[in-house]
């Protein structure tokens, strides 16, 4: 661990409802898209299909996420030179000021072709601050929150995530109950886009506010803190595939729950618009609630063979998800989707805080930011589209299974692989020259106890 001044309690707290308020506007700002899914692809995609517009709607969601890993290798660098703080401020403004934008572009109707390609603009501009947001923010609360800690504490971003996209949900769904499918088509779609702006105000406003993480102010303070750390975080190659395996998963199941399904209920399976939305927000706040027990439960037991086990009842649920789709009435679906919704909410809780005791504190933000926004472009962004391809395809509700499960395996087999000396080498990798900090070496605070 770095050496760092003692942080107070009220600069602690203070530094947390900042870096987790930012990261739940961050991802209303993100969500909203992806529960206008079916609105904007008969806005702005030109087809007698209702299938082919869906797919163009969600293949420009998918083309967003795949413009992350590039804000990452931007904005990860960053953080790790110049700080944590000014990097989540310079996010913040992209994300809210692309996403306010979509709220005021013409439809297809209106400019024709220059309708999507606007909207895909400025969907890869998020995408980007995006990319950038997730290695700083993680880090930054990481960081702040010290050994022992970061399970409980990082378990937090990944709350004010689904509540980000929940609260983007119930703006969703709450306006298409109050004006009815015509008013969302006419313009009602444009205002939780809108709404971004205000909130993008707010948010930067509490990050200007913060000061930098601990950790970095030390490694500035020492003259240690890393000038390339894109070249440095290529030395931390079986590191980053660590982080990167037991991702996929994070990612395929995160979006399963929190995007697909939701268009899957309604598209495939028929239930109405009600029961669609209170399913969704049941099982967002189920995942929300069990978020902070495994993360503090791996603070104390360990992470490894938390993770496993959630793992692979996870993969099971995704399995369970899909075969009881053909015939499923809202009764008989419930039960597989509150399974999946656990499960996902237990396995994420801890792998933020994995991450970050797998890469040293120079480079942290540039590594998380690489073996993170790469699976959740591939195996995260993509999941819609490939689900919903899959089912046109094939003509079998049940054929994205396949897609899921495999996204399981990948990351249990990972967790297989991951060793206590993984840990540790990154511990000792972000020891400074200088003496070592009370906390690295007190036995009851070492993060490889916590970690391995």
């Amino acid at each position: 661990m770095t050496t760092a001044t003692p942080v107070s309690a009220t600069r602690r707290r203070r530094a947390f409802v900042g870096a987790v308020s930012g990261h739940l506007i961050e991802w209303f700002d993100y969500g909203v898209y992806g529960f206008l899914a079916v609105t904007m692809g008969q806005l702005f995609f030109a087809s007698q299909s209702p299938a082919v517009a869906l797919l163009s709607s969600f293949a420009v969601f998918a083309l967003s996420f795949f413009i992350r890993p590039l804000g990452g290798i931007f904005f990860g660098p960053m953080a790790d030179r110049i700080g944590r703080k000014q990097t989540l401020m310079i996010v913040m403004v992209l994300m809210s000021g692309s996403t306010c934008l979509i709220g005021v572009l013409p439809t297809y109707a209106s400019i024709g072709i220059a309708a999507p390609i606007l909207l895909i603009l400025l969907r890869c501009v998020q995408g980007f601050s995006a990319g950038g947001e997730i290695g700083t923010v993680t880090s930054f609360v990481a960081e702040y929150a010290g050994p022992g800690r970061r399970g409980f504490s990082t378990s937090w971003l990944m709350v004010t995530a689904v509540l980000g996209l929940m609260l983007g949900s119930l703006v969703a769904n709450g306006l298409t109950a109050l004006l009815g499918e015509d008013g969302m088509a006419a313009w009602g779609w444009r205002i939780p886009f809108l709404i971004a702006g205000p909130l993008g105000l707010i948010a930067a406003y509490i990050r200007l506010k913060l000061e930098d993480s601990p950790e970095f102010i030390a490694l500035q303070a020492a003259g240690e803190h890393e000038k390339a750390p894109l070249r440095e975080s290529m030395r931390w190659k079986r590191s980053l595939a660590l982080v990167f395996c037991i991702i996929v998963l994070h990612s395929s199941i995160f979006y399963l729950v929190l995007t697909f399904a939701s268009t899957f209920m309604t598209n495939t399976l028929g239930f109405s618009n009600s029961t669609r939305f209170w399913y969704v927000l049941l099982a967002c706040a189920l995942a929300a609630a069990v978020m902070p027990i495994g993360g503090a439960f791996t603070d104390r037991y360990g992470r490894k063979p938390f993770l496993l086990v959630v793992g692979v009842l996870g993969t099971a649920s995704m399995f369970w998800f899909f075969q009881a789709a053909p015939g499923a009435t809202p009764e008989s679906f419930l039960l597989p989707l509150l399974a999946t919704a656990v499960t996902f909410g237990l396995y994420v809780s801890s792998t933020y805080a994995t991450m970050t005791e797998l890469i040293p504190t120079r480079i942290r933000s540039t590594g998380i930011s690489i073996a993170y926004n790469v699976p959740v472009a591939v195996f995260g962004g993509c999941a819609p589209f490939v689900a919903a391809w899959l089912i046109t395809k094939t003509g079998d509700i049940t054929a994205p299974w396949y897609f899921f499960v495999a996204t399981g395996l990948v990351s249990i087999v990972a967790l297989f692989v991951l060793q206590p000396s993984d840990f540790r080498r990154a511990e000792a990798a972000s020891v400074p020259a200088g003496p070592t900090s009370a906390a690295s070496e007190s036995p009851s605070g070492s993060a490889v106890e916590v970690a391995s």
